[in-house]
């Protein structure tokens, strides 16, 4: 930096200028905090983790240490973070529910699958796992590179020689900025048989690979149920998911009675939430079938979930709860990685397997000449020894008589530097005759094992050979046992099972309240007084709609577009309720139209601000999805301003501009959606008012207090698409029906 630097002011676009920090800022997040290595399957911060128990001599067979030792060391050496979120990674990697293959063993409060906390970094200790062991074989022979820390006093490796297949094993999950990843839990030993077949056949597909990868395997089991040809794209693409569920079991009790015993749950659920939400459901009536619910855990989970009656089959009840709550959960595949350059992408599973041989290839390859080059300088050293002995007293009157002895025995024997170093550092003890023999035997083993080394270096047959034994080993000691066995079931998708969930939803009446301001909610019977109903500030009533808990409520948006809301979803109480935004996806400039339950007996009339419209079948109001269904087509400028039941002959039809026709219903066409017909023609202005009479029963309005019906509409008869005349006398000048 020049001596001038300071105060320098440099011009620049404040465009450019946050364009180049936030880029920065998300490079950062991405290579650097969120996501994980393809190669060993660690984030920056487990990896430093790793490597400082590792240098504090934490392997499993030691004694466990403090962790706010290992959190000190990592922050102060190698991770500039928060102690915090440092003890918070420190903590996953020892839970068991959470880590498929634990790196670190835990000793004291490390949490657990309710979701309580653990203990300070205070009070618990750590060691590292023969997980984290196999993580870190051979870091110590040059198999990775290293680079310098933040502070430039210490070195920390790149990437861990990862003989442990930890990425898919241990699974990830991180949000960047702009991309993020999760990959679930695998079984080590299916992951090393896949890796030893793709050793063997290169080309091998992912349909191949998945004959020994069955799927995610969770830490806390479950039950995955899911097609094979969705499990089979997700992996072939790198993007997918997996519905998992619990692992039930029915238990006969006394006089015919039973229950339900849950024994494992999906991953990442916790139990005690889990059982809040039962329990809430069933406050709110959505689980009628479900009689109590009981945590009867110890170390082992236990749900024991009874039925209100035994006259429930097992299955419809367990169907029931699944769809309502997080016994049943789908963890997302996004197997979006840095490979070996430090690129993020996303990366099916014979290629997440390929660069993981890749590295432990490149990691044997630097082992083996770190190896030979040590066992060369052995061998330099030992002949230097050999030589010795065959001129002992020779080398003995060197050493006694020469004022310089080093240079004296380099040109005496020719010897190397460091073979004359070597013979002067020798203790006198070392020229006993049993030691030459042992030299020499130690001499013809290196030699072997050095040719045996350059074989393996000059044959790549010979590389991928030992890389299998390697992964072989690797799959016997994680892929069996008590840590190995597969925990997570691998079921097929489960049959339909014919639930009515309206036919669970005890039937009582209610009134929806919706206010101006588009807040929702519903109350037990009737309204009594709706001026004493409290909404928040600035806000006021736009509508009751007394109803059912068993119906559906039809919305319809100033976009056109149509919603169905179940009635029994709708928060209760006298609180404010939910912004119906959140159960209907509308934009802020959107409003609502119409909002009543649909007469499936009548069609409905749908018509625009400009005049024009078409008649609908009821059946085709029903739109369950948030994002709704469009029905009318808008123009600029457009809104959607009526939807109204067509229970009648004729179309009475007032605009703006005062004119009012009335037209034969059987002229509107009836569509399932567009953009409509003319229904009344307007010089200026737009649609103000519409209803569908009987023609017999006459035109009725209200004025002021008044309700007035005109009886004689010869005069206002007319086609559709006509402009129409003046209303009767009478008639409000807003102008609007008001019925």
């Amino acid at each position: 930096m020049p001596d001038d630097f300071a105060g320098h002011i440099e011009d620049t676009h404040l465009k450019d200028a946050l364009s180049e920090r936030y880029l920065a800022y998300a490079l950062s997040t991405i290579m650097s905090r969120s996501l994980p290595d393809v190669r060993d399957g660690l984030k920056p911060v487990h990896r430093r983790l790793i490597y400082a128990m590792h240098q504090l001599r934490l392997d499993p067979t030691a004694g466990f240490k403090k962790c706010a030792r290992v959190v000190g060391d990592v922050i102060g050496k190698y991770h500039p973070h928060g102690d915090a979120s440092v003890y918070d990674a420190l903590v996953r990697l020892a839970q068991d529910f959470a880590a498929r293959y634990p790196l670190v063993e835990g000793q004291g409060n490390f949490g657990n699958i309710d979701g309580d906390n653990p203990a300070a970094m205070r009070y618990t200790e750590a060691r590292l796992t023969e997980v984290a062991r196999a993580m870190l074989t051979g870091i110590d022979d040059d198999t990775v590179d290293f680079n310098k820390t933040y502070d430039g006093e210490e070195s920390e490796p790149v990437v861990l020689p990862g003989a442990f297949p930890n990425l898919l094993a241990n699974g990830s999950a991180g949000i960047a900025v702009g991309m993020a990843t999760s990959i679930p839990p695998h079984n080590a030993g299916e992951i090393c048989s896949a890796a030893i077949h793709l050793i063997a056949n290169p080309g091998a597909s992912t349909a191949d690979l998945l004959q020994f990868i069955k799927g995610p395997d969770f830490p806390t089991g479950g039950t995955m149920v899911e097609e094979q040809s969705a499990i089979q794209s997700a992996y072939e693409t790198g993007r997918g998911g997996f519905r998992v569920r619990a692992k039930w079991e029915k238990e006969a009790g006394k006089h015919g009675t039973w229950h339900i015993v849950v024994t494992e749950i999906p991953y990442q659920v916790q139990k005690a939430k889990l059982i809040e939400q039962i329990a809430q459901l069933m406050e709110d009536k959505k689980l009628p079938l479900l009689g109590d619910v009981r945590d009867e855990s110890s170390d082992i989970i236990r749900l024991v979930l009874e039925p209100k009656t035994r006259g429930v089959e097992p299955e419809v009840l367990m169907e029931t709860i699944f769809r309502a709550t997080a016994l049943e959960s789908r963890f997302p595949l996004n197997m979006n990685v840095l490979d070996a350059t430090r690129t993020p992408r996303v990366m099916p599973l014979p290629e997440i397997l390929r660069s993981w041989l890749d590295h432990r290839h490149e990691v044997l390859v630097r082992r083996s000449k770190h190896q030979l080059a040590a066992i060369e300088r052995r061998l330099e050293i030992l002949e230097g020894y050999l030589l010795v002995y065959l001129n002992l007293d020779e080398v003995i009157r060197i050493i006694r008589e020469e004022d310089q002895p080093k240079p004296r025995l380099i040109e005496r024997f020719t010897l190397t530097d460091t073979q004359a170093e070597a013979i002067l550092n020798m203790r006198l003890r070392s020229l006993r005759r049993l030691e030459e023999m042992e030299l020499r035997k130690e001499h013809r083993s290196l030699s072997r094992e050095g040719k045996d080394l350059r074989a393996l270096l000059a044959s790549e047959k010979l590389r991928w050979t030992r890389i299998s034994e390697e992964v072989g080993k690797i799959r016997d000691q994680f892929g069996s046992g008590k840590l190995g066995d597969r925990r997570t079931v691998v079921g097929s998708a489960p049959a339909p099972v014919d639930v009515s969930t309206d036919a669970f939803v005890e039937r009582e009446a209610i009134t929806v309240i919706l206010s101006e301001k588009g807040w929702i909610r519903a109350v037990k019977g009737s309204v009594a007084d709706p001026a004493e109903l409290k909404f928040k500030e600035g806000d006021k009533l736009k509508m009751l709609l007394p109803c059912f808990t068993t119906d559906r409520l039809t919305l319809f948006a100033t976009n056109g577009r149509v919603f169905t809301l179940k009635a029994a979803d709708l928060p209760r109480g006298r609180g404010d309720g939910m912004a119906v935004r959140l159960l209907a996806e509308m934009a802020n400039e959107d409003d609502i139209t119409a909002f009543f339950v649909a007469n499936e007996a009548v069609p409905y009339l749908l018509a625009s601000s400009s005049g024009r419209g078409f008649l609908l079948p009821a059946v085709e109001l029903i739109a369950e999805r948030r994002t709704g269904k469009q029905l009318l087509n808008l123009r600029p400028g457009e809104k959607a301003a009526f939807c109204i039941p067509a229970d009648g002959d004729h179309v009475a039809i007032i605009g703006e501009n005062r004119r009012l026709l009335v037209f034969p219903l059987n002229q509107v066409p009836e569509l399932a959606k567009g953009a409509g017909v003319i229904l009344q023609r307007y010089k200026d202005g737009g649609l103000s008012d519409l209803k569908v009479i009987r023609i017999a029963d006459g035109l009725t309005w209200r004025w002021g207090e008044r309700v007035r019906t005109e009886t004689s509409l010869r005069e206002w008869l007319g086609e559709r698409a006509q402009a129409g005349r003046m209303p009767p006398s009478g008639f409000p000048r807003t102008p609007k029906f008001g019925l």
